[in-house]
């Protein structure tokens, strides 16, 4: 099966042919319809209600984003986060695909883009609204029914993306971190996700990963080990 890969972060990208990548892809092809929902409740920016919604991402950069999910728009992916962020699945997984001015990917504990995780794939919730900048929304492969447990946040506006990937969410504190995550497709020191936590179990910030230290050489160390020698006995 052939799937296709975004080249560049213009608004109208080249398309290459990635076997088995799993990718959000920017292109002007029609979209599907819309899932017919009857409401969209609009995003609670307050990061201290509504917790069991509040999805926490430590990241090695230091930083911690909040993201709000939204279950009245795709509640079968949000319940999908929700599941694969208490297994720990998220936890130490890198952004493995990161385009300036379009979007930061991650998810795939193979960091190569083309895995996820052992649920089954989920079937499309596509929704009305709209890819702005912070969107968190899911990735996945030429079939609409393929999104697992890649996602992607976008930086820009993207509105070729309205109603071909399902938006579950949106970035509600702390997007200039996002905005931090190293480019890259792989980037060359990926930034990694330390802990993936949902607000309402109150879980701590993950100690930051110890610094390198390197050691001091002296001149001592480049000096080569005495050892005794003995006569030989006859």
């Amino acid at each position: 099966m052939i799937f296709h890969k975004v080249l560049g972060a213009a608004a109208s990208l080249a398309l290459l042919a990635a076997p088995q990548a799993i990718l959000a892809q920017d292109s002007d092809e029609d979209a599907p319809a819309a899932t017919e929902r009857t409401i969209y409740t609009p995003i609670n920016y307050n990061v201290a209600e509504d917790l069991e919604n509040v999805w926490l991402l430590d990241l090695s950069n230091g930083e911690r984003v909040a993201i709000r999910l939204k279950p009245d728009w795709a509640p079968s992916h949000v319940e999908r986060i929700k599941t694969l962020t208490r297994q720990g699945f998220y936890d130490g997984i890198i952004f493995h695909r990161v385009i300036e001015g379009f979007m930061a990917q991650g998810g795939d504990p193979t960091g190569t883009g083309q895995g996820g995780s052992e649920l089954p794939d989920l079937a499309a919730e596509f929704n009305p609204m709209p890819h702005v900048r912070g969107t968190v929304s899911m990735a996945r492969a030429t079939s609409e029914d393929s999104a697992n447990s890649q996602f992607f946040i976008v930086f820009y506006p993207r509105f070729s993306l309205d109603k071909r990937y399902t938006n579950l969410g949106r970035v509600i504190d702390n997007i200039a971190a996002v905005d931090a995550i190293n480019r890259g497709e792989p980037p060359t020191d990926p930034t990694r996700i330390l802990q993936a936590s949902l607000a309402s179990d109150n879980k701590p910030k993950p100690a930051p990963p110890a610094p390198v230290v390197e050691e001091t050489i002296t001149a001592d160390a480049l000096n080569a080990p005495l050892e005794s020698v003995e006569p030989n006995q006859q």
